[in-house]
This record gives C-alpha cells, sequence and structure tokens, in this order.
C-alpha cells in the first residue's frame, strides 16, 4: 500500500514540477535520487507502521489482544 503511494507521489510530484518547469520556460529536471528517495521514505515509513503493532500484538495471547481493544 506505501509503495502504491509513493509511486503516486512521486510522479505527481514529477508532472507538477515538469508543468511548472515549462510553463516557465525552464528545461524540466527532475533527479533520479529525490524520486527514488521519495519512494524509499514511504516504503520504510510503511514498513514501521505495519510491522511495529504487528509485533506488539504477537506478544500478547489472542484473548488479551481482544480485551485490549
Amino acid at each position: 500500500m506505501s509503495a502504491l503511494g509513493g509511486i503516486g507521489g512521486a510522479l505527481i510530484g514529477t508532472l507538477v514540477t515538469a508543468g511548472y518547469a515549462l510553463s516557465q520556460g525552464w528545461p524540466v529536471v527532475v533527479p533520479a535520487w529525490a524520486v527514488l528517495g521519495g519512494l524509499a521514505a514511504t516504503l520504510v515509513i510503511g514498513a514501521v507502521a505495519g510491522l511495529y503493532p504487528a509485533i506488539r500484538a504477537s506478544r500478547l495471547s489472542p484473548t488479551e489482544a481482544l480485551a485490549a481493544t
């Protein structure tokens, strides 16, 4: 899920940057490291956001986990 959001965000960001650059008569320059860095950040954040609660829940018994909600 986070990968899809990262790809979508990178695509929208690149398109907006290109649109603005073209409207100003500038060359379109989007560094690959910026796009890949943004995508990597979304993957790391998504993994932490998914794994951290799962690891915490795995340490509880099922009845204790259900009672906590």
